[in-house]
């Protein structure tokens, strides 16, 4: 495995931005409970704002199997998965509607006076043809993609990150060399295109702790636009300590103009998995624990954000008995849990 976080595709539940728009962008209205479309058995509410300003989504995934557990009586599950139903996780804008998606995400955080979570992983040729292959058909059909994204998100507050695993396969011999001209073109335009919005922050993906060359990165962040973004993004998807996360992030800051960097704690309280086949240690691996929880206070001037980029209790791939990559797995959602200190 080449980029060592694959398994993102989440498009199965990107529509869900649609369809908030459609259902009126229902939501919470500030700290108490979010009044989520339909029946909210699960009682999700909003993180304070001080602390954690993300948006939380009560109709997410992990809320929906909150009130599932409630509704079969197994409320121990239940309060297991409310730790992950309870956190603002990234919402990952599908290929198909993402005008509509932004712009639902976008006003349902408003509504509840949050700041959208977005992440954009649809560049052509992504993940080398691996469990979450596809992406945008081509340059000119990413760009309309992302001028769309731009569009949904208007003026509302949002934080974007930009393109998990691109800038790192790049450097590690996983997309062939035909393709680095344009990748670097898209990226560097993306993140110019997304900066039109006057509200919007963007962090390039930068890749995590366990790459072994981050010397390698520096220049290719670069060439790819890192000095118009806010700052880039560690640790997407993957697994590595927060303090590894931090001392790689600083490391590549001092090279890239000291921009800030977030770090996606959702699934490294236990650390990167060791054992067996290292080509697969990235796969659902077992024994794994939620990280720090969301939230703009690190007491780290160089750390914008703890985020849970990746979503807890979905699945990286079709590996060790998983469903496809995106799609909700419920027991690994409670052992994630189960296992946070």
């Amino acid at each position: 495995m080449y980029g060592s976080y694959v398994g993102r595709a989440h498009w199965g539940a990107a529509a869900a931005g649609a369809a908030l728009l459609l259902a009126g962008c229902s939501s919470s209205d500030g700290d108490g409970d979010a009044g989520g479309g339909g029946d909210n058995r699960a009682s999700i509410a909003q993180q304070p704002k001080g602390t954690d300003p993300f948006w939380v989504n009560p109709d997410g995934k992990a809320a929906k199997q909150v009130a599932s557990y409630l509704d079969g009586g197994d409320g121990k599950s239940a309060e297991l998965i409310r730790k992950i139903a309870e956190q603002p996780v990234g919402e990952w804008i599908g290929p198909d509607n993402p005008e509509a998606e932004a712009k639902g995400f976008t006003e349902a955080a408003e509504k509840a006076d949050r700041d959208a979570l977005l992440v954009l992983y649809n560049i052509p040729h992504r993940d080398c043809g691996q469990f979450s292959k596809g992406g945008a058909a081509d340059g000119n059909a990413y760009r309309q993609w992302v001028d769309k994204v731009a569009k949904g998100i208007g003026d509302r507050p949002a934080t974007v990150v930009l393109e998990p695993d691109a800038v790192l396969h790049l450097v590690d011999g996983c997309t062939p060399d035909e393709f680095h001209e344009e990748r670097y073109d898209l990226l560097k335009g993306a993140i110019e295109r997304l900066k039109q919005q006057p509200a919007t922050k963007v962090y390039l993906d930068a890749g995590n702790a366990g790459w072994s060359q981050p010397d390698s990165l520096f220049e290719p962040l670069q060439w790819a636009g890192i000095a118009a973004a806010d700052g880039f993004a560690v640790n997407v998807s993957n697994f590595q300590t927060t303090e590894a996360s931090k001392d790689f992030g600083r490391k590549l800051s001092a090279k890239v103009g000291n921009k800030p960097f977030v770090v996606d704690t959702s699934r490294n309280g236990n650390g990167p998995y060791t054992e067996g086949d290292p080509k697969e240690n990235w796969c659902n691996p077992p024994g794994r624990a939620l990280g720090e929880l969301p939230t703009t206070k690190t007491g780290d001037p160089l750390v914008d954000a703890y985020l849970w980029v990746k979503r807890p209790g979905e699945s990286d791939g079709d590996c060790k008995g998983g469903p496809k990559a995106g799609d909700w797995y419920p027991e690994y959602a409670l052992e994630l849990a189960r296992n946070t200190k």
